[in-house]
């Protein structure tokens, strides 16, 4: 993948995010870290308190349990749409021309949900990678590969 200079890459999850920027060119990739951010989303399982709520249903036959709320997905999901606005921010402010995010599936899914226009106008590629846990090395090599 051609990554022009002075290019924004967002790596990101649910939990972390890094914003960095091509300080090299399109063959000789140098990306330096501008903003990390890693958010505290502890397990579901330590955000929940109750069990699920019942339901009488007067027609048929039986109870239904409510479907219990996954609190940690829901917290990935602001994460998401809050780097979704800082992306807007920055695209508003014109501090990058060209954008490449590089997220696991489901946080990609989050994302385009909320790009403004003027970043989906200055967005040049997405991979579906989790990356977050990895030396900048590894990013380059992922960008470089990219077809």
């Amino acid at each position: 993948m051609k990554v022009p200079h002075n290019a924004m890459i967002v790596v990101a999850d649910g939990r972390k995010m890094l914003f960095l920027r091509n300080e090299g060119d399109a063959v000789h990739l140098n990306l330096q870290v501008e903003r990390k951010r890693v958010q505290d989303n502890p397990p579901d399982r330590e955000q929940g308190t109750d069990t699920p709520g019942r339901s009488f249903s007067s027609v048929g036959p039986g109870r239904s349990a409510y479907e219990e709320t996954d609190f940690h997905q829901l917290e990935e999901d602001r994460f998401a749409a809050e780097t979704a606005e800082l992306l807007k921010k920055r695209a508003l402010a014109n501090d990058f021309e060209s954008l490449i995010i590089v997220a696991p599936p489901r946080t990609l899914g989050e994302l385009r949900k909320h790009y403004h226009k003027e970043v989906s106008e200055r967005l040049t590629g997405e991979i579906d990678k989790t990356l977050t846990g990895h030396p900048i090395a590894d990013i380059e090599q992922v960008l470089i590969d990219a077809a």
